[in-house]
């Protein structure tokens, strides 16, 4: 079969997305200049989709959020926590998210409600034993959040739900305050120009033990990932992989790969109700901003 453009395609066969309503959030400051890759768009493969060689279709999950929920995961150790901001998967073993996946638009990425330090509180939604404030303190760690407070200051009460310990990984400082901080500003800047885009987020544990925090013995990730979506005109995707340490490099997109790769890395099946067309393609490639 000749290779043509994906939107043909779809146009002839009637395509179409798969979605539900997400989640939003908000909130900028001022971005440093990320450089030349960062002042474009996400770029994809010229080359169009060999449809000879498509997967067989996938069994699509059953909707249960936005497209930027993430497919359950069989037998996986997760309570599924709908907020009004985001969703987590937060696990009560290691006492931090799976992950946590938001919808941010570019109306949200504005707000005056500001944060305060005393916010950090436990989820009572959670079982016992919960993680708190008494974990953190003395431990060398940053209380680092997977949905930003940044991206959630257009309402007072979702801002203080991202405070929750359930969307909270322990981060060194110079990663949260750092190439962290970095692309969460990148991530609003981009939200901006393309309307809005998906976003998931969370902890990558690549030893078999772990180091632990506090007495309730809250896991200390290894490293972490963030996967990220647009649907603006040609959908696109790009992963990032952030080593838990203070040696990352300040360019952004030297930690960037394709969104196959986080999911390899992850088990994770990311954005599971696109269209397997458009999924396959956009996973694959390396996009660009």
């Amino acid at each position: 079969m000749k290779r043509i453009n994906l939107y043909i395609m779809m146009a002839c066969m009637g395509v179409s997305l798969i979605a539900c309503k997400g989640n939003s959030n908000g909130q900028d400051t001022a971005v440093q200049d990320l450089g030349e890759e960062a002042s474009g768009f996400f770029s994809q493969n010229s080359d169009a989709l060999d449809y000879s060689k498509q997967k067989t279709k996938k069994k699509k999950p059953v909707c249960t959020g936005g497209l930027e929920v993430p497919a359950r995961k069989q037998g996986s150790n997760e309570i599924i926590l709908q907020r009004k901001g985001y969703t987590t998967s937060y696990n009560p073993t290691t006492k931090i998210p799976n992950w946590v996946a938001w919808h941010l638009t570019a109306a949200h990425t504005e707000g005056g409600n500001d944060r305060h330090e005393n916010m950090f509180h436990e989820d009572m939604e959670v079982p016992q034993p919960r993680v708190t404030d008494d974990d953190y303190y003395n431990s060398g760690f940053d209380r680092g959040h997977m949905c930003p407070a940044g991206d959630n200051k257009w309402d007072r009460n979702v801002l203080r739900e991202t405070f929750l310990f359930t969307n909270i990984c322990p981060q060194v400082h110079r990663l949260n305050s750092g190439p962290w901080n970095d692309l969460e500003i990148a991530c609003r800047r981009w939200a901006k120009k393309y309307g809005s885009i998906y976003i998931v987020c969370g902890p990558l544990l690549d030893n078999r033990q772990h180091r632990t925090i506090g007495r309730r013995r809250v896991v200390v990730p290894e490293r972490f990932f963030k996967v990220v979506l647009a649907m603006d005109g040609k959908p696109k995707a790009i992963g990032f992989i952030y080593d838990n340490n203070g040696r990352n490099s300040e360019k952004m997109f030297s930690h960037a790969t394709t969104v196959d790769e986080v999911e390899r890395l992850t088990g994770i099946d990311f954005f599971p109700q696109l269209d397997d067309m458009i999924e396959d393609d956009v996973e694959a490639v390396r996009g660009y901003f």
